[in-house]
């Protein structure tokens, strides 16, 4: 697909997903109301949402959520937004995603074998409270 896209537009989309990345609530929110897919992926199959919930970016997550971000997409991988918050013991994105709806099973691995795996008690509890 990047075979498609002109250089300049590739530069623009590397963009958006660095400001998911670094938490950039506020520039990625404005992008996104101006038109910007929600669920934009890379090359990789990673959402805006899954990185911003890989870095421990909740407020992003919150703002990607309720502009209608798909919380059950998973990546080429097949790691999901809850199982990359999970990893990271981002317990607020982890409540965020949860109250969207988010499983705690879907994936591969999904957020509970991510939690067993590496021995995170407390977000086990936590999924499992969901």
């Amino acid at each position: 697909m990047t075979d498609d896209l002109d250089a300049e537009t590739l530069a623009f989309a590397h963009r958006m997903f660095d400001l998911a990345r670094s938490g950039s609530t506020e520039a990625l929110a404005a992008q996104l109301d101006a038109g910007l897919p929600v669920n934009l992926t890379n090359d990789k199959g990673d959402t805006l949402l899954i990185l911003a919930a890989y870095h421990s970016h909740p407020a992003t997550v919150v703002a990607l959520l309720s502009r209608g971000a798909d919380h059950s997409r998973a990546n080429d991988r097949g790691q999901t937004a809850l199982a990359a918050a999970v990893f990271r013991s981002s317990t607020e994105a982890v409540r965020a995603l949860l109250a969207a709806g988010a499983d705690p099973a879907h994936g591969n691995p999904s957020a509970l074998d991510t939690a067993a795996f590496f021995d995170l008690p407390a977000m086990t509890q936590l999924l499992r409270a969901g």
